[in-house]
């Protein structure tokens, strides 16, 4: 017979804190806490498989489930000296769920369960309390209510506000027997009108009402929202855990609170908590009454700490704290009941807490000697870093919400709204925080998105260009938010039934993706000294390398000042929208020959050349990684009558010869087309200028600085052999060219990108002609699914709301598709080339998930943004440890 129960507390336990899968955390933890004596009141966990078999037989039972409850209520029974459904000797029990990891989207407690008419009496007379008695009636009964029989929280409330004002009184504290007994008339009255039914009298009835209710929450859309922002599996299931009630609601020695072992938005070492004295555990956290501090140090005047109030209680407490952290080796959240100046256990969990707070408990506990070096790196998510090297906004502070897209970049923004790229730098040059709004970005935008506090757009997904480009500078972006609709003829903004207008301010959330009207309070990021001591313990750790994406000497300083050990990604035509060499990019692109070609490009040759060597001072000594030019040439023409009249002029041609040129360069799908190394093939001066400009660049600065830097020049798209074979050709004569010229050599190497199936799937063909490989995720996922990542937005969330995919596949490897290509391609990349070299520099170099693939695969390194680079560093960390954070930051 399948044991589906398990109980605890009076000596008799049956579970264990490493059996939280089975018990859910809140059940495993009570279970342990009376194990190591902690005064627990008996009860009993059904365990999560009840709820896996629930759903998997329509939501029924296994018939001997009900025969196990009963054997375990009898043993609460015999340890209490109470009696379920007694008229006299009534036993009283709190239903809660309990999932492995805490679920704040699921069922509300159950408190007071077995009261009804008959042994509300009862409890009046074994307390010697009506008041107390038919107070915790009304409490069951709205509590049910509302969380199992789906009645609205605020009908309850409405009847005491009546009764209140009947009685001429402002506090709940102030009703007397006679008061709760006409509450509870009324309660039950209004159950009856809105369900249909008379409020159950049976505690049978009500005890499986409320288990049921426990089972249903956990397909209920709040916890289905939450298990899909978490990444929990549907099919871990709940518990459900029953324990006999203590009462902090019989008088002045009783009480009820809720304690952190440590301060959880600092991790101070201080008790941190709050208690109120007569009240039943929902009072603390409803904001009908004022908490109370735990400690004397902490009560301010007026107020009255437990300290105070109940020394013995609180002396027992702080020895409880003690025992807790030293057990667990963790911060812990705990729920404590005083029923006449006795103290009771009711949960402890590892605490939530910030990512300042998580940083400072893992590193002190370590120099405390609760836990290793290795422990601590484990101890820290490492996403929640980004409240670090971001502002955020205070969470306290009113808002406003406009409408809501994606998560693109963390951080908060706020500023004044304008729609073009040249008015965001302006103004931004003027000192006024702007925010940029377009539809959609393009690399034209680069210098009004480098300028703007942060960027707002209406399409595009997680690795949209405007995602992508924020994350590298650190820009906090809202992407997809397709509930606006921006006008820019009308220069207005208009979501929710609401229009701004440009110059109104707006505040961008890039951690949630909310887009706020006016500004919004905001909260610093600080970096503390244990920042640096837990990244030092980590580096200690990993085996993975960590690069960055970089392209301009401010993203390659912040990428250096954040541990990034060489740039695994340039992306040159970001260097060519700058305004000085814009004209000569498209003076190039609208040649008729290769002669006019050259013509331009010697004129970007100085510039490009610059651009290396800003870049190589900074890496001086380590790898930089350079893509020769990727984007199809369109991408660089100038869309205004304007713009062509001034390309036409500087090329000495007629503005309609400018129009055909334009008309002949477009493509039905650029995306597949005329880019990559099909331009370096077709148009071979290119790439022959930006190798000259890579090589000259890297012996001024050897010669300058003594470090030889580590040029790795990369071929983009290549999905044959040969052409890998004929550009490489392009990059190794130029080599020899301008070393002959310099009288030096340097060492250098070139590589590809493998960003299509076709290039993963003959990669040990192409592994003969190349140095290293790296894996461009972004685009071989799009390759991959045949998905546009600038549009799948519109259905992507849908898909995985429906479990078609796990996650977006653009913001986490997918491992069966994309991360089978990349195994594959590893693997022939190696057999041909043992020592090859192998990255990623997709946007999954930052993604903790898609890093600890990367280990699983054997990846020398991966590259991500510069503001990643710490995120990386911890989630290399903690992949070569073999585990993951607990998810408690």
């Amino acid at each position: 017979m399948t044991k589906w129960v398990y109980s605890f507390g009076a000596g008799r336990n049956e579970g264990r804190a490493d059996m939280r899968n089975l018990l859910g955390g809140k059940g495993a933890n009570l279970a342990e806490m009376a194990v190591i004596g902690l005064p627990v009141p008996p009860g009993f966990t059904i365990t999560t498989e009840v709820c896996t078999a629930f759903y998997e037989n329509d939501r029924a039972y296994p018939p001997d489930l009900a025969q196990q409850v009963r054997a375990a209520m009898a043993g609460i029974e015999t340890a209490v000296g109470l009696k379920f459904g007694d008229k006299h000797h009534p036993l009283l029990v709190s239903v809660r769920s309990g999932a492995r990891v805490s679920m704040p989207g699921m069922m509300d407690t159950v408190l007071n369960l077995g009261l009804n008419d008959l042994t509300v009496q009862g409890l009046a007379e074994a307390a010697n309390d009506a008041r107390f008695a038919w107070d915790s009636y009304r409490r069951f009964i709205q509590m049910y209510g509302s969380v199992v029989l789906g009645v609205d929280h605020h009908r309850f409330e409405e009847i005491i506000d009546h009764v209140k004002q009947d009685e001429g009184l402002n506090e709940d504290t102030a009703l007397t027997a006679q008061d709760w007994h006409r509450v509870v008339d009324g309660y039950k009255d209004m159950v009856e009108a809105e369900t249909g039914k008379p409020f159950p009298q049976d505690p049978e009835e009500q005890l499986w009402g409320a288990i049921g209710a426990v089972f249903g929450s956990w397909m209920n859309p709040r916890a289905n929202t939450y298990r899909r922002l978490h990444d929990i599996p549907a099919d871990w299931g709940t518990a459900v855990n029953v324990q006999a009630m203590v009462f902090g609601n019989m008088g002045a020695d009783c009480a009820t609170g809720v304690c952190f072992t440590r301060d959880p938005s600092t991790g101070e070492n201080v008790f941190y908590g709050e208690y109120l004295v007569n009240a039943q555990g929902e009072d603390v956290v409803a904001g009908i009454r004022t908490p109370q501090p735990l400690s004397a140090a902490h009560a301010k005047p007026g107020e009255v700490s437990l300290e105070q109030a109940m020394p013995a209680a609180y002396a027992e407490l702080c020895r409880v704290r003690e025992t807790l952290e030293q057990h667990y080796r963790d911060m812990q959240d705990i729920e404590f009941t005083v029923q006449q100046n006795r103290l009771y256990m009711l949960q402890t969990r590892n605490g939530k807490r910030t990512a300042a707070a998580a940083l400072r408990i893992a590193v002190e506990m370590a120099r405390q000697g609760l836990i290793d070096q290795n422990e601590a790196v484990r101890r820290v998510n490492p996403s929640s870093l980004d409240q670090l090297l971001h502002p955020t906004l205070d969470p306290k502070a009113p808002r406003t919400l406009l409408a809501k897209g994606l998560p693109a970049s963390p951080g908060a923004a706020t500023g004044a709204i304008v729609f073009n790229a040249d008015e965001a730098q302006s103004r931004a040059a003027k000192g006024e925080a702007v925010v940029l709004v377009r539809i959609e970005t393009s690399p034209e935008d680069i210098h009004g998105m480098h300028a703007a506090r942060g960027i707002l757009t209406t399409r595009g997904g997680m690795t949209s260009h405007a995602a992508v480009v924020a994350r590298g500078m650190g820009r906090p972006c809202v992407a997809g938010a397709g509930g606006i609709v921006v006008d820019y003829s009308a220069q207005t903004l208009s979501a929710g039934g609401q229009t701004l207008r440009a110059g109104e301010i707006i505040t961008l959330d890039g951690a949630s993706g909310e887009v706020l009207a006016g500004s919004v309070a905001m909260i610093e990021p600080t970096m503390s000294g244990d920042f640096a001591t837990l990244m030092e313990w980590a580096d200690q750790a990993r085996r993975l390398r960590i690069r960055a994406n970089a392209e301009t000497p401010l993203d390659a300083e912040t990428a250096r000042k954040f541990g990034a050990e060489g740039i695994g990604l340039c992306r040159t035509e970001h260097m060519f929208f700058e305004p000085e060499r814009i004209g000569a990019v498209r003076q190039m692109i609208m040649a008729q020959d290769e002669t006019g070609r050259r013509a331009a490009l010697e004129k970007l040759l100085p510039f490009q050349r610059q651009d290396f060597v800003a870049l190589f001072r900074i890496m001086a000594g380590l790898p930089v990684t350079i893509r020769l030019l990727d984007p199809p040439l369109h991408e660089f023409l100038p869309h205004t009558d304007e713009e062509l009249a001034e390309v036409a002029a500087a090329a000495g041609v007629g503005l309609e010869a400018m129009r055909r040129r334009g008309m002949e360069l477009a493509e039905a799908n650029p995306m597949l087309g005329h880019r990559g190394c099909r331009l370096g093939i077709t148009y071979p001066e290119i790439y022959e200028m930006q190798a000259r400009a890579i090589f000259e660049g890297a012996l001024a600065v050897a010669a300058e600085t003594g470090q030889a830097p580590v040029p790795e020049i990369m071929i983009p798209l290549v999905g044959i052999r040969r052409e890998l074979e004929l550009t490489r050709a392009i990059v190794e004569r130029v080599a020899k060219e301008v070393f002959a010229a310099a009288g030096r050599t340097l060492d250098y190497s070139v590589g590809t990108m493998i960003e299509l199936p076709r290039a993963a799937l003959i990669a040990d063909a192409i592994a003969e002609t190349a140095d290293f490989f790296s894996f461009g995720t972004n685009d071989l996922t799009q390759t991959t699914f045949g998905l546009s990542r600038d549009d799948a937005g519109k259905f992507l969330p849908r898909y995985v709301e429906l479990g078609i995919l796990p996650k977006d596949p653009f913001v986490s490897l997918d491992r069966d598709g994309v991360g089978a290509l990349v195994r594959l391609a590893s693997e022939k990349g190696r057999h041909t080339r043992p020592a090859i070299k192998l990255g990623i520099c997709g946007e999954h170099g930052g993604d903790p998930s898609s890093i600890a693939f990367c280990e699983e695969v054997g990846l020398d390194y991966v590259s991500c943004s510069p503001y990643r680079v710490p995120v990386a560093r911890l989630a290399a960390a903690q992949s070569a440890l073999g585990s993951s954070a607990d998810r408690t930051a």
